[in-house]
């Protein structure tokens, strides 16, 4: 058996789905953008079932970030609402998975994609509302400015318009419990607003089909890449409700990736007495 109950064989099956669907969204991205390149800042948004909110969000991400153009790129997970209508009427570039694998299978397809196609930096911002693609060049700019490789948008740090005091709480302890295994003050480690150098992308090391945001920056961390933070607003979705199930599971299931990608990264965690590898 392998670690977390997972034999070999199952493991090696997932993997091989995982592949095969990821390889077929590359293959949709080509047939619809035959020859394309990415602008030096890409802004990513992995999408399920968002064809209502996704458009205005797609229409507030900036064309430039002072001289360098932006391309947008959404990942549509799966789903039947025609996601991917709504990407191609506004314009942005699109890849759809066949199935629904997770969000984070959509952004490894993505970060491939950017890598593969001339990216330089990567913006991730959620298709539902939450994330004010106008804040953008904000979040971005300790990136350009060459004071960080890593920044994530932080809700503690600016305002939080959303009524949940259970997820509150929990962004409080996940912070302080990542803070302490990557020896850098964080204080919103579950937001999936954040932007980042390629190299990161290239260097760090993920698995998780979902919840993957803790993975990253465990990893960044153990790479030994500098975090940042800058404030944001975060708003109550635009309509529906998250996909990622209600706070007792959402909390497990984040508790989980931590313990995993913790255990993985022992011996290059500061908290866990590790030494980060040298980017």
């Amino acid at each position: 058996m392998t670690s977390w109950g997972r034999d070999a064989a199952t493991v090696r099956r997932q993997a091989a789905v995982r592949d095969l669907v990821m390889g077929l969204g590359r293959q949709d991205f080509e047939r619809r953008h035959p020859g394309a390149r990415l602008a030096p800042v890409v802004v990513l948004i992995t999408a399920y079932e968002e064809a209502d909110n996704i458009g205005p969000v797609l229409d507030a991400v900036p064309a430039a970030i002072g001289d360098l153009a932006v391309s947008t790129l959404v990942v549509v997970d799966g789903g039947h609402d025609g996601t991917e209508d709504v990407v191609a009427a506004r314009g942005a570039l699109c890849a759809r998975l066949p199935v629904n694998m997770g969000q984070g299978v959509a952004l490894r397809l993505g970060y491939r994609l950017c890598d593969e196609l001339g990216a330089r930096y990567v913006v991730t911002v959620d298709a539902d509302g939450q994330n004010d693609p106008r804040e953008v060049p904000g979040l971005l700019a300790p990136v350009l400015a060459g004071e960080a490789d890593f920044v994530v948008a932080s809700r503690r740090l600016g305002q939080d318009r959303t009524a949940d005091r259970f997820r509150r709480a929990g962004v409080v302890v996940f912070s302080a419990l990542l803070s302490w295994l990557t020896g850098q003050r964080l204080t919103d480690t579950s937001n999936g607003f954040r932007a980042l150098r390629i190299e990161v992308l290239r260097a760090v090391r993920l698995e998780q089909d979902q919840y993957q945001t803790a993975e990253l920056l465990l990893s960044a961390a153990a790479c030994g890449f500098r975090l940042a933070e800058r404030p944001t607003v975060w708003h109550p979705r635009a309509s529906g409700h998250s996909k990622k199930g209600g706070n007792l599971w959402f909390g497990f299931r984040y508790a989980s990736v931590i313990a995993r990608t913790a255990w993985r990264e022992r011996r290059r965690l500061p908290g866990l007495g590790g030494r980060p590898a040298l980017p």
